[in-house]
């Protein structure tokens, strides 16, 4: 976990007490998100420098007890106990000077366990502006560990807690005699009576102060059962929005980027089998997942402003009770919205729900959610499906974002009420307050959930592009002899010097040959081996390789497709649907028929063609025979669905 040279402490406290904030102001650039061997929960690593001395910083997520049977419990226990490798030289207890009584029975747990402590107090700002002033000297004396003032966001007292922790985890600090601490866990009445007596000898008041009646109106409206639906609906319209406006930018330079770069490596590399696999199988892999970093590095930047601002605590609660009729508690509906936009970090973000069946129940759902990746595909098979009627085709893309969701939450439903048995847990919480969200702190958050998603995809997505790359590559197939004779009508054409003619033909030629080379492939061979397979849903040998070869990413289909009548993949210009409905079958009758678009929405709409999705599933729910049950679910109702959908309309 760390290098035996470093002095190494570990951040441990309640959530909102400001423990991440601490962490950013001290570690900064300099911290990455990890796991521990065998955890899918995150905790950050960082390293300061004191007095020259390199020190290694832990942030462990914020839990209410040590002993609750939680993941992120459990990895707190572990690691200060020592039980993931190393035992770390010394722990910094977070606590909120606004919560101290409860902060205080949950911190009389670590202190039993006898490793060399420091306290950081922290929200001191706002204790004394409700007119609670703390005695650090007196909660020292009690406690028996130094206590210091600090505030990741104002930065006052950081150099002096680091310095305490440095010199706690060194050992070169005076030692402070041990005070004795209840013997009972928190929630007992000896436990609460030490804490009260502890805050009363700092100089705490045990009178509750006035509520502030900006915070109770405000939590009033956004708890409401129908105003703060309302208010979450509004939220996350403007937010998704945004992000679909604001990242079509770097997502459209990125698609610049990466195509110029695939056009460099044709202009470097001697054309061959080596030009292509470096420009079409890894340039074209890797820029397949880049593309989609602008819109998950937002997603998270503007969610951790909002959980900054203690907001999306109150959307949580108001959503709880309608999450729970499905079997899932409130936490589930952050990591379900986040699908909409990619399935990988709303899988991610998962590791925020308490309750193992919970999480689980809300992964095995979330690719229900119709991603950004599925767009291309609906506006295709809505345009074909409805020619000449555009609302009708909105109406059925709306509708397809009403189907996943719908089969999202009746998955749920269902494993609840059988391998997942249970009920959506009651979701009990502590509201934090009103903050001014922090921007160098979603910035963080922001940059540690795209390197994630990198290193969890990218790799993957790379190595699955070099494979569907070779599999249509190769064997190589001759030219047919049409596109021999435009090749030379295009010599003939340059030589008349008639360019813009050669150019047109030259392009014609080269889409005769990769749709040559398309049918020829082993691609097209698995394509025959397979269709029968997919013929209930009224696919011929193209559109079934077009459906095997975008298991590595959805929005595979159009290109596939593109590519095998001779068409682009623009489905926003007109040339593209026409070419698309004009498009047949060997034996002459049209490809896209009626029947076979609305079997393929539907497919599309439900099964699990996403390969970097089941590897993500594999690792946060804890091994293979989850990502293989949830493959095998959304595949055989993908293929039910879609085979009833062809029947109904061929009727």
């Amino acid at each position: 976990m760390s290098d035996p040279e470093l002095a190494t402490i570990a951040l441990v406290g309640n959530p909102n007490t400001g423990k991440t904030t601490l962490f950013n102001a001290l570690c900064g650039a300099r911290a990455r998100t990890a796991n521990f061997p065998g955890s899918t929960v995150d905790h950050h690593l960082g390293q300061c420098t004191i007095a020259g001395a390199p020190l290694e910083v832990i942030d462990l997520p914020g839990i209410y007890s040590l002993a609750l049977d939680l993941p992120e419990s459990v990895l707190c226990a572990e690691c200060i106990d020592g039980r993931l490798g190393t035992v770390p030289d010394a722990v910094v207890l977070v606590l909120d000077a606004t919560n101290l009584v409860r902060n205080l029975q949950f911190a009389s747990t670590v202190l039993r366990r006898g490793l060399p402590c420091v306290i950081a107090l922290t929200m001191t700002d706002a204790a004394r502006s409700a007119g609670l002033v703390l005695d650090p000297s007196s909660l020292a004396r009690d406690l028996g560990v130094p206590v210091v003032e600090a505030s990741g966001r104002t930065g006052i007292g950081l150099a002096a807690l680091a310095t305490a922790a440095h010199d706690i985890a060194t050992r070169q600090a005076p030692p402070i005699p041990a005070a004795p601490c209840p013997a009972a866990e928190p929630g007992t009445a000896a436990c609460a009576d030490w804490a009260a007596g502890v805050f009363e000898r700092a100089g705490g008041r045990t009178v509750r102060a006035a509520a502030d009646p900006l915070t109770e109106r405000l939590d009033r409206a956004f708890t409401h059962p129908v105003g703060g639906l309302a208010a979450f609906a509004l939220t996350m319209g403007l937010l998704f929005t945004s992000i679909f406006w604001l990242a079509s930018y770097p997502m459209d330079a990125l698609d610049a980027v990466f195509g110029w770069l695939a056009g460099l490596v044709h202009d470097v590399v001697p054309a061959g089998l080596a030009a292509d696999l470096l420009a079409d199988g890894i340039v074209g892999g890797i820029g397949a997942t880049v593309v989609f970093l602008p819109q998950i590095a937002l997603l998270f930047f503007l969610l951790a402003l909002l959980e900054d601002t203690g907001y999306l605590a109150r959307a949580a609660l108001s959503l709880d009770r309608t999450m729970r009729r499905f079997g899932l508690p409130g936490q589930a509906f952050l990591p379900l919205l986040s699908s909409h936009a990619c399935a990988l970090p709303g899988i991610m973000s998962t590791r925020l729900i308490p309750g193992r069946r919970d999480r689980l129940a809300t992964i095995l759902c979330a690719p229900f959610m119709s991603c950004t990746a599925r767009i291309p595909v609906y506006v295709l098979l809505c345009g074909l499906l409805f020619a000449g009627e555009p609302w009708k085709a909105g109406l059925a893309f709306v509708g397809c974002y009403a189907l996943g969701i719908v089969a999202g939450l009746g998955t749920a439903w269902l494993l609840r009420r059988t391998i997942l048995a249970g009920d959506g847990r009651a979701m009990v919480m502590e509201l934090p307050p009103y903050r001014r969200p922090s921007l160098r702190s979603a910035f963080h958050v922001a940059r540690d959930r795209s390197q994630l998603f990198l290193r969890n995809a990218a790799t993957v997505i790379l190595a699955i592009s070099v494979v569907m790359w070779w599999l249509s590559a190769f064997p190589k197939v001759e030219p047919s002899r049409e596109s021999v004779a435009l090749r030379q009508v295009a010599e003939a054409s340059i030589a008349a010097g008639d360019e813009a003619r050669a150019t047109e033909l030259a392009a014609a030629a080269d889409a005769m040959d990769a749709q040559t080379q398309a049918r020829g492939s082993f691609a097209a061979r698995v394509g025959d081996l397979v269709q029968p397979a997919f013929e209930p849903l009224g696919l011929d040998r193209q559109l079934t390789m077009a459906v095997l070869t975008s298991f590595l990413a959805r929005e595979v289909f159009v290109n596939t497709v593109a590519i095998q009548v001779q068409s682009s993949d623009d489905v926003a210009d007109p040339g593209t649907m026409e070419s698309m409905r004009a498009a047949t079958r060997d034996d002459g009758s049209p490809l896209f028929a009626p029947a076979t678009c609305a079997a393929l929405l539907v497919f599309y709409v439900l099964a699990m063609q996403c390969l970097p999705t089941l590897v993500l599933t594999a690792r946060e729910a804890g091994g293979w025979r989850w990502a293989l049950l949830q493959l095998g679910w959304m595949s055989s109702l993908a293929w039910v669905a879609g085979a009833i959908a062809f029947r109904l309309v061929a009727a």
